[in-house]
């Protein structure tokens, strides 16, 4: 007879209701916080009507910066027919 390989024991630990509510308002008041990476910045960090540069070689106009930016591309790198897009 083949014997059953034993399980790898997993060690679980209980989480409390308690726990779980410090955890949630430690990460909401620390909030989140994105950087860009080496060498680039932020659409937020730019003056409104810079232009600007993406890794992938697009180049636009940044127009305005709220909640949502608007921005002009005025060149992309990209085949011709998807330049319809942009």
């Amino acid at each position: 007879m083949l014997k059953k390989k034993k399980q790898a024991l997993t060690t679980r630990r209980n989480v409390t209701t308690a726990k779980i509510k410090r955890l949630v308002k430690k990460a909401l008041d620390k909030g989140f916080k994105s950087k860009p990476a080496k060498g680039y910045k932020c659409l937020k960090d730019l003056e409104l009507g810079s232009l600007f540069e993406t890794q992938s070689g697009t180049r636009g106009v940044l127009i305005s910066c709220d909640i949502n930016a608007k921005v002009i591309v005025t060149d992309v790198k990209c085949d011709e027919e998807s330049k319809g897009y942009y």
